[in-house]
């Protein structure tokens, strides 16, 4: 069964059962935030949209509303806000924390107590100083002498008079308005940041005796942006929308084929991205890492083959195992029937006993509907090909190729015309490919030969004698599927007719 909202089912930081995430929900540290009605969009690139409602007392004529419990990354020129009856003059972002180390280097030039206890008597002292310097280092000015504040065990505490002003103990947003009236009303602020991102991982079991595959796929949410978003609706978005210096987008590795389906999904698209809405609303803790499900299919139609590519004149000294590979569609025929954020997929497949083990994984890139998939999850133990050049011969051209004449001018006039001759080599190369299999049951091999394609000034070449009909790819490369018997060994020989 498909799932258009997602559920929620696991928070990795904590696993929380429904009665703790109810806790969660209710905790002292969503009570104290003063965020309101919250919706964050996130995107694949690591950048999320935060919409933030929240119901304010605005004062008439010019005050500064400070705006708390904000991303402690969020882009301040992303900032956009909206209060009826109001006008914004001025923003400002205060990202400096209330930490020990701040309110030390604030205090730079400043005077505060030093409270000593000795650890023998027990007696507290007190002294005034002078911050002189933290690089490095806390040096002080006590009396008439210079000392460094050490980390070296001492029980030794320091007391300021005061919170610096531009201190604060949370990210916080503060925005200078002009409104026409006073009273309470709704205010939005609405702006971008980084350090909210989400990534698809996929849980398939393989049954190979019956050529299924189960799938269950997850999203992956991270916050890292030292601000917990409470309760807020969540809008996933499989894309990554172009932004200066952004991160580049994510592209799946070699170990995953795929033909693009060209079927629509069952989804709500924004633009050409296809969006995820999280079912209910969710707490995203900053620090912390949550699961939640998207996807659980069960009886796709999957077959296992194995599969080398050998690129040209490649002579190997010694068999090469045959990577094991996982083919399925992503059709709504095939079963599957949705479109796929990019991630991995990692297989399972179950041992004599019934226990589900790790078989391997794969990266795939944003898949369409209706895509081909084949994911490669490791080599093969049984199955191997050695690829050699059995024999290579230049062809003798019976003629010589000419280039097109063509004109030296100079001053505007025809000087000379050069006609020059040179000889065409051709090579006839025959390929011996080497496929043994110790299963017990025959298999298939996808065998692609590369390296054809040497540009549009080598690209005259054919195929003159092969053992199995092979079937193009494209200009580059030929595919052969062979089958190779139990317990058995096969060997296939190609011929090629080269310019090169």
């Amino acid at each position: 069964m498909r799932l258009h909202r997602l559920a929620l089912l696991a928070v990795s930081a904590a696993a929380l059962s429904p009665a703790a995430a109810l806790a969660q929900a209710a905790s002292p540290d969503a009570a104290r935030s003063a965020q309101g009605d919250l919706s964050v969009t996130i995107y694949n690139n690591g950048i999320a949209l935060v919409q933030d409602v929240r119901q304010l007392d605005i004062p008439a004529g010019r005050s500064t509303i400070a705006f708390p419990d904000v991303s402690a990354q969020i882009r301040p020129e992303t900032l956009g806000f909206a209060a009826d009856g109001t006008a914004i003059i001025e923003q400002n972002f205060d990202f400096d924390l209330l930490t020990p180390g701040k309110m030390m280097e604030k205090a730079i030039g400043q005077t505060v107590t030093l409270l000593r206890t000795n650890p023998a008597t027990g007696v507290e002292t007190r002294e005034r100083a002078k911050v002189l310097s933290t690089a490095g280092g806390v040096v002080l000015q006590v009396g008439d002498h210079i000392e460094v504040l050490r980390d070296d065990g001492l029980p030794v505490r320091v007391i300021f008079d005061e919170v610096p002003a531009n201190l604060r103990a949370r990210p916080t947003l503060s925005v200078t308005l002009d409104s026409q009236r006073a009273g309470r009303r709704p205010a939005s602020i609405r702006y971008l940041t980084p350090g909210l991102g989400w990534a698809a991982d996929y849980v398939a079991l393989y049954d190979e005796a019956q050529g299924r595959v189960n799938m269950q796929g997850w999203v992956t949410l991270s916050n890292s942006t030292g601000t917990t978003f409470n309760q807020t609706n969540t809008l996933l978005v499989a894309g990554s929308p172009m932004m200066q210096a952004a991160q580049r987008p994510f592209q799946p590795g070699r170990t995953a084929r795929m033909v693009p389906g060209t079927e629509t999904a069952d989804r709500e698209q924004l633009g050409d991205f296809y969006l995820y809405p999280i079912a209910g609303r969710t707490t995203i803790a900053n620090a912390q890492t949550k699961q939640v499900g998207f996807l659980d299919v069960e009886g796709v139609p999957a077959r296992k083959i194995y599969g080398r590519t050998v690129d040209w004149l490649v002579s190997d000294d010694a068999p090469v195992n045959a990577t094991s590979q996982i083919a399925f569609s992503s059709s709504r025929q095939g079963g599957l029937g949705d479109a796929l954020p990019a991630g991995t997929v990692r297989f399972y497949q179950r041992d004599a006993q019934g226990s589900p083990q790790f078989i391997g994984e794969s990266a795939i890139g944003h898949t369409p509907m209706g895509s081909e998939l084949a994911l490669t999850t490791g080599d093969a133990f049984d199955v191997f090909v050695q690829a050699e050049v059995e024999s290579r011969d230049r062809i003798p051209s019976a003629e010589y190729e000419r280039s097109a004449r063509y004109r030296v001018i100079e001053n505007g006039v025809v000087a000379r015309e050069v006609e020059k001759e040179r000889a065409v080599e051709f090579y006839r190369t025959t390929m011996r490919y080497t496929l043994t299999n110790a299963k017990p049951a025959p298999v298939e091999v996808e065998l692609t030969q590369a390296g054809l394609d040497h540009g549009w000034w080598r690209r005259d070449y054919r195929i003159t004698s092969e053992d199995v009909p092979g079937e193009q790819i494209n200009a580059d490369q030929r595919k052969y599927t062979i089958s190779v018997p139990a317990n058995g060994k096969r060997i296939v020989r190609v011929t090629y007719e080269t310019r090169y």
